[in-house]
């Protein structure tokens, strides 16, 4: 029997190719999508690759949405799925000062409740299957802050946390919770996020947010995700996953800084975020070893 795949978010960037390359082996992918027409475009993208996805609106940040959208994949895969990729994820930029309250909700629920939210309503058919896995994407974000992205990190960092805790739990079940953190990777979350920065005027960071536009739209010309859509495809398939899987050569890179050397990561971050375009000459000599050390 072909095992199913809930993918949300999956009408763009790592979602559409996670989806698209978890068909391309074989499983049953049901990917949602926030409107019918978006939905639409998924399955044609689809079927221009001989491909067949199925698809459910839903929007994560709502409760009632979701627990329709997971009673109708119950109704469609027998019970309920098993596995999920929680991929659908929202950037909010800013300084942490400047962004206010709702926005840090709208941002903590998008990629942190949302996720806890759906484990809890698919996991009771897990557990009595005694099968499934629940895979989480994540960003180095999760591990290394940076500045005028702080709400972001603290989701993602907030996701790792319950993510490993969760893993834990659910293991004595027989179900697998594996996070994946991708490096930078072209996607249009970035782009997004451009309508989401703070007003500058009267902005003790104003000249900071010339910079960051400059940063989020350079973001569209990032490599494309289909590397995070081969980890989650390996995630999935392998008997015995890994708890979490780095994608990307800055990704490796920054998180091995982030434990020998958290000061270089701070630099490189000072100067990203004060207008260098390029790191301190130490922190970019030690960027340039680890990464060549980890694409051998």
């Amino acid at each position: 029997m072909t095992k199913s795949v809930v993918v949300t978010g999956a009408t763009s960037g790592i979602g559409l190719a996670t989806a698209l390359e978890l068909a391309r082996a074989g499983l049953d992918v049901i990917g949602t999508a926030r409107s019918e027409d978006k939905a639409q475009a998924l399955r044609e993208a689809a079927e221009r690759d001989g491909l067949g996805v199925r698809t459910v609106l839903l929007d994560v940040c709502d409760a009632t949405s979701t627990v329709r959208a997971f009673t109708e994949i119950a109704t469609m895969t027998g019970g309920g799925p098993w596995a999920v990729v929680n991929n659908a994820g929202m950037a909010q930029p800013g300084a942490v000062e400047d962004v206010e309250d709702d926005q840090v909700r709208l941002q903590l629920e998008t990629n942190l409740v949302a996720p806890a939210r759906i484990a809890r309503l698919v996991l009771p058919q897990m557990r009595q299957r005694r099968s499934g896995r629940i895979v989480n994407i994540s960003s180095v974000s999760g591990r290394v802050s940076a500045p005028f992205l702080g709400w972001y990190c603290a989701s993602k960092q907030g996701l790792a946390a319950m993510s490993d805790a969760l893993r834990i739990e659910v293991a004595q079940f027989g179900v697998k919770v594996v996070l994946v953190e991708p490096g930078s990777f072209g996607t249009d979350i970035w782009e997004r996020s451009l309508n989401r920065l703070p007003p500058r005027k009267n902005s003790a960071y104003a000249e900071s947010y010339e910079v960051a536009d400059d940063v989020l739209r350079r973001a569209a010309a990032l490599p494309d995700p289909m590397p995070v859509a081969q980890a989650v495809r390996h995630a999935l398939l392998t008997p015995r996953p890994r708890a979490r899987y780095l994608v990307g050569s800055d990704a490796k890179a920054g998180a091995f800084l982030d434990a020998v050397a958290p000061r270089a990561v701070s630099d490189y971050a000072k100067g990203v975020a004060t207008g260098l375009r390029k790191p301190p000459r130490r922190v970019a000599q030690l960027l340039d070893r680890v990464t060549q050390r980890q694409s051998r």
